[in-house]
C-alpha cells in the first residue's frame, strides 16, 4: 500500500479525534464477532496500517502511532509500516502490551475511543481495569472511522448453503438439544451465540462471508424453547428458511439482535463467552439482566468430532494427499526441466490440483510460501507486488517452506512441508532433521486424558530445547470439520492458560507443527494433522486411561533433507511406518508422474 495513503489516513483519523475531544483510539483486528479473518468491511485495521498480518492492534494519539504484534509478524510488519510513521511494538513476555501503554503515557481525564462493535467483553474489562486507575475514560459508542472512511466495503451477501447431508453425524434438532443441556446445566435460560463457526456448526449450515472459513455472519439467541438466528435474511433461501424450521430454529434480520436482547428481564440469566460476544451487540440489553460468563457449550461440543466425521476427516486426507502428490510431482519436473518458477506458482499449482478432488470447496487459509528467508516469516505470503523467485545459484542451495491446506465439505486439511531447492547444506538438514525429531516426538506422545493441552507443547520442543533452539508460535491448534482451520478449546502451547474446557479429548483434531526459524536465512516447519484416540492395547490400567494421536495427514517428508545419523532406530521406525502408511493410502489414487513421486518419496532410510 502507498505509504502517503497511510499517512494520509492517520491525518485524517487524527482531525477526527481532535473534533470529537478524543486523546487515543484502539483500532483491533476484529469483527462484531471476534473472528480470526474478517470480512473487508471490518478491516479497520489494515485499511489504516497497511499491515496485512490477521493479529495486530493499533493505537494512534496525536502524536504517537503503533501496532501491537506478535513474534510470528514482526519482520512483516516492520517491513509494511517503514515509511508509514507508525511504530512496531513488540508483543513479547514482559514488554507492555498497548494496554499497558495507554495506561502508562495518558493523563487524567483523558478518552479512549474503540468501536464497541469490535470490542470483547472480555477485552472491555481488561481495559477499563487498567484505566481506571488513572481516571481514563473508555468510550465504546463510537465508530470514528466512520465519517473518514468513505468507500468502506459493503458487508458481504453471499447466500447461505447446506452442509451435505452425507457428511453429517448429527441434526441440526440434536446439536441444538444438546447445547439446551449445557445451558441447563450452567443455569441459564437463555444463551447468547456470536461465533459464526459455532453458529454453522449448530444449523448445520454453511456460507462464504468469510475468506477460507465457511461461515457467515449472524447471532443467534437460543432460550428454553426458542432459537433465533439473526442473519441478512437475502441470504436465506426457501429450502434453507425451510430447514431452520424443521430445526427449530427462526429467522431474523441481522441487526435485530441488540432489540431482542433488550427484551430480556431481570428473572433472565444469560449465558455468554466474553471473549467472543463483542460490547456493541449488548448495547440495548438492560443493566439488571444477570450474566454467566463461560466458553460456549457448542464450543466444546464441536472440538469432538463423532466418529463418523473423522472417517470422513481420514477421506479428506486421502484426497489431499493425492492432490499434493501431484502438485509435487509435477512442481519438481517443471524445476528440473530449467522452468523458473516463483513462490506465486506454488499457490495457483496447489488451488489447481485441489480443485479436482470430489467435495473441494476453497483454500482453508491463504497459502504460505515462502523460500529462503520469507521462509522464516512464519506466516508470510507472497503477493503480485513483492514474492520472491526460486532461484539458487550453481552449487547452492535453499529451502521453500510451503504451508497450504483446503475445505472440503467432508474436511478440512492444513500441511506443512519444506522442499529442498538445489544443492543443500548439511546445516539444512541438520536443523530440517532436528525439528523433525521434535514433530515425531509429539506425535508419538502418550497422555492422561483430560490433560489440559499446553502442557504437553514441551513433548514436542524437547529436541529443540536440548538443541538450545526454540519457535515463536504455538506447536498445535485445533481444526474444524468443514469450518474454521484454527478451532478450539484446545491449543497446544507452553505460554497459553490451563482452564478445565481446554482438557484432551478423545476425537479432538489437532495439529503438529514444531518449527525453526532463521531470520534473512530460512525456515523450516513439519505440519500433520492428529486425532485424539484412546490407547488401543494398554499396558497399565490403574494410572488412569491414556490417549495418543493418529496421525491423519498422508504425504511424504522429504527424507533428501534429513541427517539420519541425527536420528534414533525409535525415530527412523516411526518415519519409515508414516511413510509405509502414507504410500497405502495413496498409491491407488494416483498414477503417471505422481505415483512414481510417491513410489520415490516414501522408501524407508
Amino acid at each position: 500500500m502507498n505509504k502517503k495513503t497511510i499517512h494520509d489516513r492517520i491525518d485524517s483519523l487524527r482531525k477526527s479525534l481532535a473534533t470529537q475531544d478524543l486523546t487515543a483510539i484502539i483500532v483491533p483486528s476484529a469483527d462484531p464477532h471476534l473472528s480470526e479473518y474478517l470480512p473487508e468491511y471490518w478491516q479497520s485495521r489494515l485499511w489504516l496500517s497497511g499491515f496485512t498480518g490477521s493479529v495486530g492492534t493499533l493505537v494512534v494519539t496525536a502524536d504517537f502511532a503503533g501496532l501491537w504484534t506478535d513474534s510470528r509478524y514482526w519482520v512483516h510488519a516492520a517491513d509494511q509500516l517503514e515509511g508509514t510513521g507508525i511504530t512496531l511494538e513488540k508483543l513479547a513476555p514482559g514488554q507492555p502490551n498497548h494496554i499497558d501503554w495507554l495506561a502508562d503515557h495518558l493523563q487524567e481525564g483523558d478518552s479512549v475511543a474503540v468501536d464497541g462493535n469490535v470490542l470483547s467483553i472480555a477485552e472491555q474489562d481488561r481495559l477499563l481495569n487498567a484505566f481506571d486507575v488513572n481516571d481514563i475514560t473508555l468510550i465504546t459508542e463510537r465508530d470514528v472511522l466512520t465519517e473518514i472512511w468513505s468507500d468502506r466495503p459493503a458487508l458481504p451477501a453471499a447466500k447461505l448453503y447446506a452442509h451435505d447431508e452425507q457428511f453429517l453425524a448429527q441434526s441440526a434438532t440434536s446439536k441444538l438439544a444438546a447445547v439446551r443441556a449445557g445451558m441447563t446445566e450452567a443455569g441459564a435460560t437463555h444463551h447468547l451465540l456470536s461465533s459464526l463457526d459455532d453458529i454453522a456448526w449448530l444449523t448445520n449450515l454453511r456460507g462464504a462471508d468469510v475468506d477460507y472459513n465457511p461461515v457467515f455472519l449472524s447471532h443467534m439467541l437460543i432460550s428454553e424453547n426458542d432459537a433465533t438466528l439473526f442473519v441478512d435474511n437475502n441470504k436465506i433461501s426457501s429450502d434453507i428458511a425451510t430447514a431452520l424450521k424443521d430445526s427449530g430454529i427462526t429467522i431474523a434480520d441481522y441487526d435485530a439482535i441488540q432489540e431482542a436482547l433488550s427484551t430480556l428481564t431481570p428473572e433472565d440469566l444469560l449465558l455468554l463467552d466474553p471473549s467472543k460476544v463483542a460490547v456493541g451487540t449488548l448495547s440495548k440489553m438492560a443493566d439488571d439482566v444477570g450474566f454467566i460468563e463461560q466458553m460456549a457449550p457448542s464450543t466444546l461440543l464441536k472440538s469432538v468430532k463423532a466418529d463418523a466425521d473423522i472417517d470422513h476427516v481420514r477421506e479428506a486426507m486421502r484426497q489431499d494427499g493425492a492432490a499434493l502428490a501431484e502438485f509435487f510431482a509435477t512442481f519438481e519436473q517443471r524445476l528440473a526441466n530449467g522452468e523458473r518458477l516463483s513462490e506465486l506458482d506454488v499457490d495457483s499449482m496447489l488451488i489447481d490440483v485441489r480443485s479436482q478432488q470430489p467435495h473441494y470447496v476453497s483454500p482453508s487459509f491463504p497459502t504460505i510460501a515462502g523460500f529462503n528467508e520469507n521462509g522464516a516469516l512464519p506466516h508470510y505470503r507472497a503477493t503480485p507486488e513483492k514474492f520472491s523467485y526460486l532461484d539458487v545459484a550453481e552449487g547452492e542451495g535453499g529451502l521453500l517452506l510451503i504451508d497450504s491446506g483446503a475445505q472440503y465439505q467432508n474436511g478440512t486439511t492444513d500441511i506443512t512441508r519444506v522442499v529442498g531447492i538445489g544443492q543443500v547444506s548439511s546445516e539444512h538438514k541438520s536443523d530440517f532433521t532436528t525439528v523433525l525429531r521434535a514433530h515425531i516426538a509429539l506425535a508419538k506422545a502418550h497422555f492422561p486424558d483430560g490433560i489440559a493441552s499446553p502442557l504437553i507443547d514441551a513433548i514436542c520442543r524437547a529436541p529443540l530445547w536440548q538443541a538450545q533452539m526454540d519457535y515463536g508460535h504455538g506447536t498445535g491448534h485445533g481444526v474444524g470439520y468443514f469450518l474454521n482451520v484454527h478451532e478450539g478449546p484446545q491449543v497446544i502451547a507452553y505460554s497459553a492458560s490451563t482452564p478445565k474446557e481446554r482438557a484432551m479429548k478423545v476425537g479432538m483434531i489437532s495439529s503438529n507443527e514444531p518449527g525453526l526459524y532463521r531470520e534473512g536465512k530460512w525456515g523450516i516447519r513439519i505440519e500433520n494433522l492428529m486425532v485424539n484416540t484412546c490407547v488401543a492395547s494398554p499396558t497399565e490400567t490403574e494410572f488412569g486411561k491414556f490417549l495418543n494421536f493418529e496421525t491423519v495427514t498422508y504425504c511424504p517428508i522429504d527424507t533428501r533433507l534429513i541427517e539420519s545419523s541425527l536420528l534414533n532406530q525409535v525415530e527412523i521406525d516411526w518415519l519409515n511406518n508414516y511413510h509405509s502408511q502414507v504410500y497405502a493410502e495413496l498409491k491407488d489414487r494416483v498414477d503417471g508422474a505422481a505415483l512414481e513421486w510417491l513410489t520415490e518419496r516414501t522408501q524407508a532410510i
